[in-house]
């Protein structure tokens, strides 16, 4: 008698095959505990470590140039698993270009966070919004911390957090420590058709001292990131997109904070040489604008009094704390009908040490155009400038013809800063020489205060250029669409 036979529908048939799918977790248990026969039959490539790090060792990527096909299934799988949302990437690809006409030469690179052994995101958060992991060594973000301060941006030389403005938080790959803690690969290296991606462990001490070519340097963060080829890559393998311009974010609320504090810490000093209270109450309103519009940066600006919490370690922590010190011993001196030496010293003091913390905020990212030379000698000059528009207008046109002197000093030994003022910002470098020379025009012939407005608006202009036409360091790849 034969036995009737049974009729698969589609849908057992696709339960029967996925049972048979060989996923990482069935081939790591298979190769770490099962039989020798089980072991040999193991894929030739694992995409994880089968031990966690050891002493000295941390998790990091390491990528095959030679498989990458730049198919970005690894990006799609990044931001399908980590829900990102729409024009949000935490791995992107990139384009190396290299060779001559008879034998041209193309690298694709792939390339997310390089959870590096020394992170300067972590090192200039100012609320602790970043952890090392102790035993894996992965970087994580932690996003109820973040108050989208948009600083580690700044600080990260390889463009690795993005900020979310819907959210009004920075998120980052965390190289998807949820799944590595069950031994299941990152989206993105289980993703790859070619398993171009793979996570190892790799010993901090022996970090390599050349990273990849049209990368930053890697000395000021150590990434970890494992880039292997086994071709010939010319010595004239640079980025794709080297020669574009990309003009950097105003960060308006940030300009207006720096003008007007440092306006305010010379109309304090100018005070002094004059006492009566209109140029201190001059002085404290130019501060409480100027810290309130530093506010409006902010993603997440209820969560800014925590900003604290970074004293030790981050620049911008300390910015806060001593200009918020500043702006209470400034109130108490706008109440005061009478000079109170003690209290002007105290209080220039900490106008002083907040003028050199704004210029360490920026000088600490490491940006060619941001040196703390050329950094410093500008939000001084600022303040000098303010200071001796009341009492000696004649002295601060001087003053001012040489700061616009050194601003172009400044932006000639930047390549990227001077490209930019030569090209799309030409005509607000032309209106800031214009603001400038018509306010040292007006100091000199006594008109003061349409000298100060004039000098104020000229430094505002500036300060725009200060932020748009800043280097912006990051790994090579090809301009957004």
């Amino acid at each position: 008698m034969v036995a009737p036979q049974k009729n698969f529908s589609l849908i057992d048939e696709l339960l029967a095959e996925q049972q048979q799918l060989q996923t990482p977790v069935a081939r790591f248990a298979r190769a770490a505990g099962g039989s020798d026969t089980a072991r040999n039959s193991a894929p030739s490539v694992q995409l994880i470590p089968l031990t966690a790090p050891g002493p000295g060792e941390q998790y990091a990527f390491e990528v095959d140039l030679d498989a990458c096909s730049g198919c970005k299934a690894c990006v799609a799988a990044c931001h399908s698993l980590n829900g990102l949302d729409e024009h949000e990437t935490w791995r992107d690809t990139g384009l190396l270009v290299g060779g001559d006409e008879s034998h041209p030469f193309q690298q694709i690179v792939t390339t997310a966070c390089h959870h590096c052994a020394d992170p300067a995101c972590l090192h200039g958060c100012p609320v602790l919004a970043y952890e090392k992991d102790p035993l894996t060594g992965i970087v994580r973000h932690l996003d109820d911390q973040c108050i989208g301060c948009t600083y580690c941006v700044l600080k990260c030389p390889y463009d690795v957090p993005k900020y979310n403005p819907a959210r009004g938080i920075v998120r980052k790959c965390d190289m998807c420590q949820s799944r590595l803690a069950h031994a299941e690969a990152p989206a993105c290296a289980q993703a790859c058709p070619t398993h171009a991606i793979r996570i190892v462990a790799v010993h901090t001490a022996d970090l390599p001292a050349t990273f990849l070519p049209g990368a930053p340097e890697p000395g000021y963060t150590r990434p970890t990131t494992r880039y292997v080829t086994q071709r010939r890559r010319p010595g004239n393998l640079r980025s794709a997109d080297a020669d574009v311009l990309r003009p950097q974010p105003a960060h308006w609320p940030l300009g207006w904070m720096l003008v007007l504090t440092q306006v305010s810490i010379g109309l304090l000093a100018a005070a002094t040489a004059r006492p009566g209270p209109s140029l201190r109450i001059i002085s404290w309103g130019a501060a409480a604008i100027g810290l309130g519009a530093s506010v409006l940066h902010l993603g997440q600006p209820l969560k800014a009094w925590r900003c604290f919490l970074g004293l030790r370690r981050s620049w911008l922590s300390r910015e806060i704390v001593v200009f918020a010190a500043y702006f209470i011993l400034l109130s108490v001196l706008a109440m005061s009908r009478h000079s109170q030496p003690a209290l002007e010293a105290a209080a220039l003091a900490a106008g002083a040490a907040g003028v050199f913390s704004s210029a360490m905020v920026y000088a600490d990212t490491r940006r060619s155009a941001w040196r703390l030379g050329g950094t410093a000698g500008k939000f001084f000059g600022t303040a000098l400038i303010a200071g001796l528009i009341p009492a000696w207008p004649a002295a601060a046109a001087v003053a001012l013809g040489a700061k616009l002197f050194f601003e172009n000093a400044v932006a000639r030994e930047t390549v990227a800063t001077a490209r930019l003022w030569r090209g799309p910002l030409r005509t607000v470098v032309r209106r800031r020489l214009l603001l400038g020379v018509s306010a040292a025009l007006a100091l000199a012939a006594g008109l003061t205060t349409t000298g100060f407005f004039l000098f104020a608006a000229g430094e505002l202009a500036e300060r725009y250029l200060f932020f748009r036409t800043v280097d912006a360091p990051k790994m090579p790849g090809l301009p957004a669409p």
